[in-house]
């Protein structure tokens, strides 16, 4: 089964969590927190630098891990990285996203996650004193 190792930005503003929903391709209309593939040589740091820049035109501050969630799909093995992190400048400019949203603690369940994405979601939860 292919590997996918990715990196994702849970950002973080208050008690505020950002979603963004995809735009393209099978997983159309699902939500995610953004980010995206390490390239070869990159670490995890600088590719979702890199990755919020490309897709938010956004820099951000990288804060705590948050978790690794393993997640087998139909067609490929993921592999997340998920830190926790604030924007350092920018207005999170939506480049290939359909849509986006500040979830609230209790708002968390009100997008439909892609699959892998739950899992952090229900870290979030517990986090933020939710659930």
């Amino acid at each position: 089964m292919k590997q996918i190792e990715v990196v994702a930005a849970v950002i973080k503003d208050g008690n505020r969590i950002f979603a963004t929903q995809r735009g393209y391709g099978e997983f159309k209309d699902k939500w995610e927190f953004p980010g995206g593939k390490l390239e070869p040589g990159e670490d995890r740091g600088q590719a979702l630098e890199r990755e919020i820049m490309e897709e938010l035109d956004t820099e951000i501050d990288i804060g705590p891990f948050l978790c690794t969630v393993e997640y087998d799909y139909p067609a490929f093995h993921l592999t997340m990285h998920c830190y926790i992190c604030s924007v350092r400048s920018g207005n999170l400019v939506l480049k290939e996203h359909e849509s986006a949203r500040w979830l609230s603690a209790g708002q968390l369940y009100s997008v439909d996650w892609l699959p892998a994405d739950v899992e952090v979601v229900s870290r979030l939860e517990r986090m933020l004193g939710v659930g």
